[in-house]
């Protein structure tokens, strides 16, 4: 026998079941989930667009491609940026849809103008972004360019974090980030730089279904 498989034994001799206790219901509360929502991530440096319909979400999209000077845009491949066809709706931008667009996707996202995705998630408390990676979701597109868009439909919003654990069901995706405005450090001497480790700008279009 092994040290390793002797230590193995005396491991499994060992197991016992263990009583998890419940998630945690939090009994925070907020009028408007929107209006909190937005007052977080503005104070850390995020933008919020508010729109009343997924059509008008796309118009300011639309608007703000536009006013960042985009010419290359890589986007996650989500049943609600399907949904809206961006290739088709903004032909003169050059897009690279995650999973369907053939090419080195690390070497276009490296060099995109903005990077497209929806969420998991938003935590309305803290102004918070549930992004999840998985198939046709990569995390070069949230972290590679410098400017990140969510489109985010208001039905998404949660209260904070506990009630998000309490509520979740199913296996865990293989990466989950929390995203809370732009990148932004002050490691060196207190000092504030945004940017720095990733998107220098985060702006969330919040529409209504």
């Amino acid at each position: 026998m092994t040290a390793r498989t002797e230590i193995l034994q005396r491991l499994r001799a060992q197991r016992r079941e263990v009583n998890v206790p419940h998630p945690w219901q939090s009994r925070q509360r907020f009028d408007d989930l929107g209006q909190q929502f937005a007052a977080a991530l503005t104070a850390v440096y995020g933008k919020v667009y508010l729109a009343a319909s997924l059509e008008e979400a796309s118009g300011q999209l639309g608007q703000l491609l536009a006013e960042l000077g985009a010419r290359r845009v890589v986007a996650n491949d989500e049943l609600l940026l399907s949904a809206l066809d961006p290739a088709a709706r903004w032909p003169d931008l050059v897009w690279h849809i995650v999973g369907q667009t053939p090419g080195d996707l690390r070497a276009f996202a490296a060099a995109a103008d903005v990077g497209l995705s929806s969420a998991a998630a938003a935590i309305a408390e803290t102004g918070s972004l549930l992004i999840a990676s998985g198939p046709g979701r990569s995390r070069l597109v949230t972290l590679l360019p410098p400017v990140h868009v969510v489109l985010l439909p208001a039905r998404l919003l949660i209260t904070d974090l506990f009630t998000f654990i309490a509520a979740r069901g199913g296996e865990m995706p293989a990466n989950m980030t929390f995203v809370s405005g732009p990148s932004k450090t002050a490691d060196i001497e207190q000092t504030m730089s945004i940017g720095v480790h990733g998107p220098k700008q985060l702006s969330v279009i919040l529409y209504q279904e």
